[in-house]
């Protein structure tokens, strides 16, 4: 009786042991909601088996996030770099891809602030760099800066000024409430604001970079220059002395409320009706008379949703 007690009790530690490396293993792919308003508050999911491994951090640990915010409260792969076919990016001249899937440009004007996105707790802006060639009736136009407004803060993002791209200088630059930011080189190295609603995270060496406001949107940006074969390919007839840096960008939102406004932020609406013509090579859409601002942190275009908090009322609502 003895020997097959201590037979089945051999078996048991065998069997637990064997579960506990296996559920140390699979650990390793897990991750748990900790924000206490969202409805996967401490849920436990497995990252899914396609998205790719960590490097150089954790080569055991997958690249992935849980989201959430989503109802289903799924994990999904990390985008690193901005994805310029995704929804919600804005790129090259500038080339939008809206919430409904729909390919628009939006040239604006150079030297020119134009809203983004707003609504009444966020604001985004963008400064357009461009140039317009003889025999043009328009100007070729870039996203240089963003200009991200929330709460009683502003935070802004924009390619420097460069005569000539080199990819062993970083090009970005950044401010917060008016002051400048310095992030340090180095990829994963990050930086947060003083009441944590505020992340950025390099996402590369430098030129790449990840903004997160809590709760409210993420973006990833890269700085990348005109090459030689877009100038050729385009004719932008760029100057040898200026590389027209500039952001690519992909945006990520939480909670929009339906009455969302901004160039790219109506697209978000239940409500938006798509009037670009399906099948054209370059559908533009207008728009720059409602969506202009007077400058890269202001909330003054025709339709924009967003009105700043004072300091004041941040800490009553806190309070409250």
């Amino acid at each position: 009786m003895q020997s097959g007690e201590s037979k089945w009790m051999a078996m048991f530690l065998l069997l637990f042991v064997a579960m506990t490396e296996m559920g140390g293993a699979m650990a390793q792919n897990k991750l748990v909601c900790i924000k206490r308003w969202s409805p996967c508050y401490r849920k436990v999911i497995r990252c899914p088996k396609e998205c790719p491994y960590t490097k150089p951090k954790d080569p055991k640990a997958r690249a992935c996030s849980l989201d959430c915010y989503s109802p289903k409260c799924e994990a999904v792969c990390q985008g690193h770099k901005p994805n310029c076919q995704g929804l919600g990016s804005g790129c090259h001249d500038p080339r939008f891809i809206g919430a409904d899937g729909a390919v628009f440009y939006f040239h604006g004007r150079k030297d020119e602030h134009f809203n983004l996105v707003s609504d009444p707790n966020v604001q985004i802006n963008a400064r357009f760099i461009g140039l317009r060639p003889a025999g043009r009736t328009r100007d070729f136009t870039w996203i240089q800066a963003l200009g991200f407004m929330y709460g009683s803060h502003s935070f802004t993002v924009e390619a420097a000024h460069v005569k000539q791209w080199s990819n062993n200088v970083d090009h970005l630059k950044f401010s917060y409430d008016g002051k400048p930011l310095l992030v340090p080189e180095g990829h994963l190295s990050d930086w947060k604001s003083p009441d944590k609603e505020l992340t950025l995270e390099r996402t590369g060496t430098r030129n790449s970079i990840m903004v997160m406001l809590e709760g409210i949107a993420e973006a990833m940006l890269n700085v990348v220059p005109i090459t030689k074969e877009d100038d050729e390919i385009h004719n932008y007839q760029i100057p040898s002395n200026d590389s027209y840096a500039h952001l690519e960008v992909q945006f990520r939102f939480f909670g929009l409320s339906p009455q969302v406004e901004g160039v790219l932020g109506r697209t978000y609406r239940s409500d938006y009706e798509n009037t670009v013509k399906r099948g054209v090579l370059m559908p533009v859409v207008g728009g720059e008379d409602k969506y202009k601002t007077s400058s890269l942190l202001s909330a003054d275009c025709k339709l924009c949703l967003f009105s700043p908090k004072e300091d004041n009322e941040m800490e009553l609502h806190i309070l409250r």
